[in-house]
């Protein structure tokens, strides 16, 4: 896949079929509108596009209430890549993008620099300044330019809800620290992802030596709490763990933020400096302050023999 820069000074010639999004999450509905986009891609012989922002614009214009991401652009380019597309145009999004027009968009960015013949888009699309560009308008546009504009509908969990997929949808749930149904709208276990780092050694002392991951204040995170799931090193390798994510109640009375420990299980290694990815597969409890060391090494135990049910080792 080809990503490219509006600082690029190369020319891109290339005619295709294009989408428009943020795409933060790449959820199954986002996918429907990949696959779409490369399927049609593929019927005219032509390239599969997606024109995406580098920052998500709500950090832009209202940044104190932002949501958090769901995936940082490097795990968003990655996925929509795993989606067949052959192009990515990447727009900064700042203060002089947001009072582009949505016309002037269609112009300058999907017909323009990302060569569209025709555009494939979600039904909820909404570009531009003052967010005037939607289906409507680019089907009128289309109209007049001589470009198709494909629709996709909302995508709904099976069985059917009365809430589409979404990336707000997605967020409630890790809220709710239910990642098993935000995995269901991603198709994917919620991954975090980060640098092991060197913590208080507590878990060590205690028996339950920890990966500890420090969280960005930008992401999304699941709820406080006890969870089953993966590590998974830059070498490849998988390994179950039980995963804390808080604020450790029993040490400490008032942590500014939560931390991430995972405790791999059947392990005994170095991981400081290392990359990893983290995935959730199922809570198991919400987070607690303990009487004591004792009480806390009896609930741990626990929580690794449910962490052993739920990942099958």
């Amino acid at each position: 896949m080809h990503v490219h820069r509006q600082d690029d000074t190369a020319a891109v010639d290339a005619r295709t079929v294009a989408t428009l999004g943020t795409f933060d999450g790449v959820h199954l509905g986002h996918q429907e509108v990949l696959g779409r986009t490369v399927e049609e891609a593929r019927k005219r012989g032509i390239a599969a596009a997606v024109v995406t922002f580098v920052e998500h614009p709500a950090q832009v214009l209202r940044s104190e209430s932002a949501p958090p991401l769901l995936t940082g652009l490097e795990e968003r380019l990655e996925l929509i890549g795993n989606c067949g597309v052959d192009h990515v145009f990447l727009v900064e999004f700042d203060e002089a993008e947001s009072r582009r027009t949505a016309l002037e968009f269609t112009d300058e960015v999907l017909l323009g620099w990302a060569g569209a013949e025709a555009l494939v888009v979600g039904y909820d699309l909404h570009f531009g300044h003052r967010r005037e560009g939607n289906l409507a308008f680019l089907q009128e546009v289309g109209r007049e330019r001589g470009v198709e504009v494909m629709s996709v509908d909302a995508l709904k969990e099976m069985p059917l809800t009365s809430e589409p997929i979404s990336s707000t949808a997605i967020r409630r749930a890790l809220l709710g620290g239910d990642v098993a149904h935000a995995a269901r709208m991603l198709g994917r276990p919620f991954v975090v992802s980060g640098e092991v780092v060197r913590g208080d050694q507590r878990g060590r002392q205690i028996g339950f030596p920890t990966a500890n991951i420090p969280l960005s204040p930008e992401s999304a995170i699941p709820a406080d709490g006890v969870y089953a799931g993966w590590l998974e090193r830059p070498d490849g390798s998988r390994h179950p763990c039980a995963i804390n994510i808080g604020r450790r109640p029993t040490f400490y009375l008032h942590a500014e933020q939560s931390l991430l420990e995972a405790h791999l299980l059947d392990f005994d290694g170095d991981l400081y400096g290392e990359v990893c990815r983290v995935s959730f597969v199922e809570f198991l409890r919400g987070e607690r302050r303990f009487d004591g060391v004792e009480s806390l090494v009896a609930q741990l135990k626990d929580d690794v023999i449910g962490a052993r049910s739920i990942l099958g080792c």
